[in-house]
This record gives structure tokens, sequence and C-alpha cells, in this order.
């Protein structure tokens, strides 16, 4: 009985599924840009911080694709495409944007270790997995 009540006390004092923190600068799964990953008030964005593969018009590329046509004027350099995540159990959920389609999609993200970052992109029930590692 002494154990058992040990082993509650231990669970009960510590977080089974706490999300790893997924701060920092992330290369994307193409390699074609770094994201920087950071505190947004609320909630945890991500921010496309650097080209490594010039897009179409160059560093000063515009949200051309995107869905709303008073948007298509903005800077992908810059914009944030991980919107809106907050941690829960050992994952952190909130929204992805694809600059390349314009669409948004429901996003999971989880870090794998130190070096990996698992980005889920999801529509429904469908999801595509993404494994970024961390920038130099």
């Amino acid at each position: 009985m002494k154990k058992l009540l040990a082993l509650a006390t231990l669970f009960a004092a510590s977080p089974l599924l706490a999300a790893q923190p997924v701060e920092g600068r992330w290369l994307t799964a193409e390699r074609d840009a770094v994201i920087t990953i950071g505190d947004c008030g609320k909630s945890v964005c991500g921010r496309i911080s650097k080209f490594l593969v010039a897009p179409p018009q160059g560093a000063d590329q515009r949200d051309v694709n995107n869905r709303e046509p008073k948007l298509r004027s903005r800077k992908l350099l810059g914009m944030a495409i991980l919107t809106g995540f907050s941690a829960d159990g050992d994952q952190w959920r909130g929204q992805i944007y694809d600059p390349k389609s314009g669409k948004t999609y429901r996003s999971v993200i989880r870090r794998l270790n130190a070096t990996t970052l698992e980005v889920k992109g999801c529509l429904g029930p469908f999801c595509q997995t993404q494994t970024w590692k961390r920038a130099p």
C-alpha cells in the first residue's frame, strides 16, 4: 500500500505529458527556409526568418497565392506561418499556413528530440507530416 501511495504521489507531482519547448530556429523539410518559433503574446508562432532558396520574386516575395486578395501584397519574409499554438499534453496545437498553396491547415507540432521537430498539417482526418531539423 505504501508503494502504491508513493507512486501516486510521484505521478501527481510531475506532469506526465508535458510538451517539450519548440522555440528556436528550424529548417523546413524542403530545406528552403528557416522558421523561427517563439512567443507571440498569448500563444506560440513561427515566422519565416530566412530564405535558403530564393522564391520566384526573390527576398521581396509577396503572398501572391493567398485566397484573400487583400493579403496578397504582404511580404513572406517575416510572416507568421505557424499561428495560435498552445501546449496540449506532449504536443502543440495551432494552425499552419502554406504560402505555396495559399491554404491554412490545422496543425500539431512536437519536438522529437533536441534537433528534430515533427510538424503535421491536417485537413479533416487527413494529415501530412514533415520533419524539421534545428537550424545552425
